[in-house]
């Protein structure tokens, strides 16, 4: 059974919460990101969204429950969609230099800004 607990909040394309005041940061960002729809996201667990952060798992968890980031639940897991973990891995300065000196962003020159 998968339930989607983004589907019903007041969000946007990139599963921020509307009400936020970053939310202009989140959507600059998700526009630069990818303005095309995605036919297959990537779901990743809340390891495999650490590790490609370069930060620990309670950061993603947080992120959750402050419904930052669009996640599903399969099986009692959270599966985090990649482009939003991208989204809010650039939202704050502090995330941002980790995934760019611990995670996946070491093997990338230059992020599109």
């Amino acid at each position: 059974m998968e339930t989607d607990f983004n589907e019903n909040l007041n969000t946007n394309e990139a599963g921020f919460n509307i009400g936020n005041n970053d939310n202009e940061d989140h959507e600059e960002v998700a526009g630069i990101l990818l303005n095309k729809p995605i036919m297959n996201p990537i779901w990743l667990s809340v390891s495999e969204a650490a590790k490609l952060g370069g930060v620990q798992t309670k950061t993603i968890r947080r992120a959750i429950q402050s419904k930052v980031i669009k996640y599903k639940i399969v099986k009692n897991r959270y599966l985090i969609d990649f482009k939003s973990l991208i989204v809010y891995l650039h939202s704050k300065t502090k995330v941002k230099n980790k995934l760019n000196q611990f995670g996946v962003g070491q093997y990338i020159d230059k992020w599109l800004d």
